[in-house]
């Protein structure tokens, strides 16, 4: 995505100190990029008050990722403040796209480890997404 890019060197200071700074900073401009996308198309004058409705029987698809990503931002951004290595590690792993292995390796911790870390923070990020008053994933 050259948008991620630019965020990453756009403002000319893009010394990163290891391969784990780089997928850092690279996993948090995306999550920018997908957060910033979301609430745009939340925006009353982008539509966001309106939904899509069948005409003439066709049923067309209603967009509702939008609603998810700001809602799986949030609840990111609450693991961040308790488990900031778990939060990392799903920063990696949902906007970088790496493997649990390279993860790990950014990261400086066994495979093993990461593996517990990724299978607790699911564990958080759906109880925080499924709580009280909210639909959960599907």
């Amino acid at each position: 995505m050259p948008e991620a890019w630019l965020r990453l060197v756009g403002n000319g200071d893009h010394t990163w100190q290891n391969r784990a700074h780089f997928f850092g900073a690279a996993a948090e401009a995306m999550r920018r990029i997908l957060i910033d996308k979301a609430r745009r198309r939340r925006r009353r004058k982008h539509g966001g008050d309106r939904r899509r409705v069948p005409l003439d029987g066709l049923v067309l698809p209603v967009d509702d990722r939008a609603d998810d990503l700001l809602a799986l931002d949030e609840a990111l951004s609450q693991l961040a403040e308790q488990e900031p290595i778990k939060a990392e590690l799903v920063k990696l792993r949902y906007f970088a796209g790496l493997s649990l292995e390279e993860a790990a390796a950014c990261l400086g911790i066994s495979p093993a480890t990461a593996k517990r870390y990724w299978a607790v923070a699911r564990a958080l990020l759906y109880a925080a997404l499924s709580g009280p008053g909210k639909d959960g994933p599907e």
